[in-house]
């Protein structure tokens, strides 16, 4: 980055308010004392899986890092959420993938089971209880944003196409196409949605979504001049 600049970018958080909160502690430690340009940016997926969804966009929305400049992305579970509320029932796939866990988080679909639930009834209760606020904030996601040497998107890039070329599609679902690629592209691509173990450290990306959900380890990248740092949740046994 150029100096005077720190970036923190944080991975797939999938409703871990806990995690998130943790995560948000450790960077105002971290940055304590630094007067230069702060930025944040957030790969994307904060719903689905997790039991509290509702409440990390909440956070997003109403307790941002003070000082910091965010930038959100919009990640596939983000996607696929906003599909729903237009089309139900082409889009009913997403209830099993997360989709459920997040209704419940807006007390959606309470008191039988919700895939017995006509999936229009479901929808119909969501833009009810869905706050204006949420609906803003995930329909004014980027898709991608870059920062000198680095571009940061959820999922990743279609090797070989430049990035005003990319297609959302792409953007937001590419898995082996561009995670198995040694092609050099314009940036160095930072990355959630695919997981592993550990931060993937590849010459053309940097892959940092270590399953947040599941393993309690969420990740944030920190990048100041030409330094790469991490900081992370702990581990659930």
């Amino acid at each position: 980055l150029q100096p005077g600049h720190r970036l923190y970018c944080i991975g797939d958080i999938h409703g871990r308010l806990d995690l998130l909160e943790e995560l948000h502690a450790q960077v105002m430690r971290d940055c304590a004392g630094f007067t230069g340009h702060k930025t944040v940016v957030y790969l994307g997926d904060y719903i689905d899986r997790g039991s509290q969804s509702s409440q990390v966009l909440e956070l997003l929305i109403t307790q941002p890092l003070a000082d910091f400049e965010s930038i959100h992305l919009l990640g596939n579970h983000e996607q696929a959420m906003l599909d729903f509320l237009v089309d139900p029932r082409k889009t009913a796939a997403w209830l099993t993938f997360g989709g459920q866990v997040t209704l419940l988080s807006y007390a959606v679909g309470l008191g039988r089971p919700m895939m017995s639930q006509a999936v229009e009834l479901l929808r119909d209760e969501l833009e009810v209880k869905l706050p204006q606020s949420h609906l803003d904030f995930l329909n004014n996601c980027r898709e991608w944003y870059t920062r000198d040497s680095y571009c940061f998107v959820h999922a990743g890039i279609r090797p070989g196409v430049p990035m005003q070329d990319q297609v959302a599609q792409d953007l937001l679902w590419i898995r082996d196409d561009f995670t198995r690629s040694r092609e050099r592209h314009e940036h160095v691509v930072v990355h959630g949605h695919t997981i592993s173990e550990e931060v993937e450290w590849k010459a053309n990306r940097i892959g940092i979504d270590t399953g947040a959900y599941e393993t309690g380890m969420l990740t944030a990248l920190v990048l100041e001049g030409e330094d790469q740092r991490l900081l992370q949740t702990g581990r659930v046994d």
